[in-house]
């Protein structure tokens, strides 16, 4: 798993349109105390659940290997010339 140039501010954009996904869909939205660790969980579940990505294997299941998942899909999302893309 390598990590991606500008991973960090693409998990943060995928938490903020994740959170917009969550709230059309109807399933929750995040709290102001919500950590970032819980964020990053739900978002990650309600992905796999909702098969728009693929589940880690079992026993892969933690934080950092949620936020490269996470930081994957929203760069499949983003338009090609999206600054976060770019080298």
């Amino acid at each position: 798993m390598g990590k991606l140039k500008h991973e960090a501010e693409l998990v943060s954009e995928a938490i903020r349109v994740g959170e917009l996904y969550a709230r059309k869909r109807g399933v929750g939205a995040f709290e102001a105390t919500d950590s970032a660790h819980d964020k990053i969980t739900f978002l990650y579940r309600l992905l796999v659940h909702d098969k728009l990505i693929q589940p880690l294997a079992r026993g892969q299941e933690k934080v950092p290997e949620m936020k490269h998942k996470l930081a994957l899909w929203i760069s499949r999302q983003l338009p090609e010339d999206h600054p976060l893309l770019k080298d």
